[in-house]
């Protein structure tokens, strides 16, 4: 969403893009499957908390600003929690995911000093064909040397790329919405039930659990987070009446793989 020229933020040129519309849905940010070199860190900081505040101010400039902002943020704001239950009113977790989220989060929260309504969606593992975890997981598991990460009983936040759009709209649309919401499943599964529906899906076995030392050798500190458990429940979207499209991990994958 920030417009630049020669490596700057024309905030200018922004306002005058955003002058007039609507609403703003902000999902800009720097992809975080990678290995986390400092460089890497400081460009997944950076394109969420200074370029959601460049964001901000551009509506801040803009004359006829919009009416809601719907940004996205992510789960990492729970950190690796085991098996409590998390809502929107969860406290946040501890570590760098957890410290990017809220820095992200309190950059677009400052939109409701703008008169805007703002509304923040936690996005867990969005399952989909373009692009992702789930494209670049499918190639092993097509092979029969797919498994679960480690242990397996690790909680797993899913939700289908359909419901992340549709959780966008109605957030934009519903004039009640507002603050948190959790963009997962109603129905997380661990880690080793959503290996075994893939594999189901694929009419593969699933015989290859990857130890947590390789995923560390191949992701470096990022790999270390590829166990997390956090168990996500999408309270807020439920009580807005928001209706899932897909809220099983079967027919969602189904749904995908074909």
């Amino acid at each position: 969403m920030v417009a630049s020229r020669r490596g700057k933020p024309d905030i200018d040129w922004e306002a005058a893009g955003l002058d007039g519309a609507d609403a703003v849905l902000h999902l800009a940010g720097e992809n975080v499957a990678q290995r986390w070199t400092p460089a890497v860190k400081q460009r997944i900081r950076d394109s969420r908390v200074l370029g959601t505040r460049n964001l901000i101010e551009a509506i801040a400039r803009a004359q006829q600003k919009p009416k809601v902002l719907v940004s996205a943020s992510a789960i990492g704001f729970y950190g690796r929690r085991g098996e409590e239950v998390l809502t929107e009113s969860s406290a946040a977790g501890s570590g760098f995911l957890a410290e990017v989220c809220q820095g992200w989060e309190a950059e677009a929260e400052r939109a409701s000093a703008l008169g805007l309504r703002v509304v923040k969606l936690r996005i867990g593992f969005v399952l989909g064909n373009d692009g992702g975890a789930l494209a670049q997981m499918l190639s092993i598991f097509r092979l029969g040397l797919g498994g679960p990460l480690g242990s397996g009983r690790q909680w797993m936040p899913w939700i289908h790329v359909d419901d992340v759009v549709g959780m966008f709209v109605r957030a934009a649309t519903d004039d009640s919405a507002t603050g948190v919401w959790n963009a997962g499943s109603p129905n997380p599964v661990r880690n080793s039930e959503f290996t075994k529906q893939l594999g189901a899906a694929l009419h593969r076995p699933v015989f290859f659990p990857v130890p947590v030392f390789a995923l560390k050798l191949g992701f470096g500190e990022f790999g270390a987070h590829m166990t997390d458990s956090v168990r996500l429940m999408p309270e807020a979207a439920i009580k807005a009446g928001y209706q899932f499209r897909f809220p099983e991990i079967g027919p969602a994958l189904s749904d995908l793989i074909r």
